[in-house]
């Protein structure tokens, strides 16, 4: 009869104790308030909704790739390029040049994808540094030729690090740079052709 009683009292004790613990989380809920239940709804619409949102992830974009790349390229080049006193731009102008000399400007924006107004000021800096001259074609008054000066010649061969440097940066073999040079080209091809260009 005595151990009736204590279990009757040790069940009504567990059942108090398990009320307290309800009422106090449930106070604990209200307390935090809304905050709480919109973080909960947030990671279960996330978890929901994690495969379909894959497109739009930061990681997932080529185009970011790309770009952060190019970023990673410039930052490898600015040392290489400053002991030449050039920018990133200007090289790949005078590198259009060192090809062939005597260019029209209309000629180097459109291998460089730059419009007049990016490619002008351009032109005009590497003139103030006596590496460019421009001249008038003698077929056409219209058209301006962007020509080498003797130091713009000269700058030639101290760049010639500059791939080499790239090179061992990269920690690719030229097979692989060649390879994804060829895939980067071509997929810029395609996306130029979508706009037209």
């Amino acid at each position: 009869m005595g151990c009736d009683v204590y279990r009757r009292q040790l069940d009504c004790a567990q059942l108090k104790l398990r009320r307290l613990t309800f009422n106090c989380s449930q106070l604990n809920v209200r307390r935090r308030g809304p905050t709480m239940r919109t973080n909960l709804v947030r990671f279960s619409m996330a978890r929901k909704l994690s495969a379909a949102d894959a497109p739009l992830r930061l990681d997932n974009q080529i185009c970011f790739a790309v770009y952060s790349a190019a970023h990673a390229f410039n930052r490898v080049y600015k040392p290489l390029l400053d002991r030449l006193g050039l920018t990133y731009p200007q090289y790949l102008v005078m590198l259009v040049l060192w090809e062939r000399d005597d260019v029209p400007v209309k000629d180097i924006g459109e291998r460089l994808f730059l419009d007049s107004g990016t490619l002008t000021p351009l032109l005009k800096r590497l003139e103030a540094a006596h590496l460019v001259k421009r001249t008038r074609s003698s077929e056409d008054e219209r058209q301006v030729l962007i020509a080498l000066t003797p130091q713009g010649h000269a700058l030639k061969d101290k760049a010639r690090a500059v791939p080499q440097s790239i090179l061992a940066a990269s920690d690719c073999s030229v097979s692989e740079l060649v390879a994804m040079k060829d895939e980067i080209v071509a997929l810029r091809d395609r996306l130029n052709a979508v706009i037209g260009e």
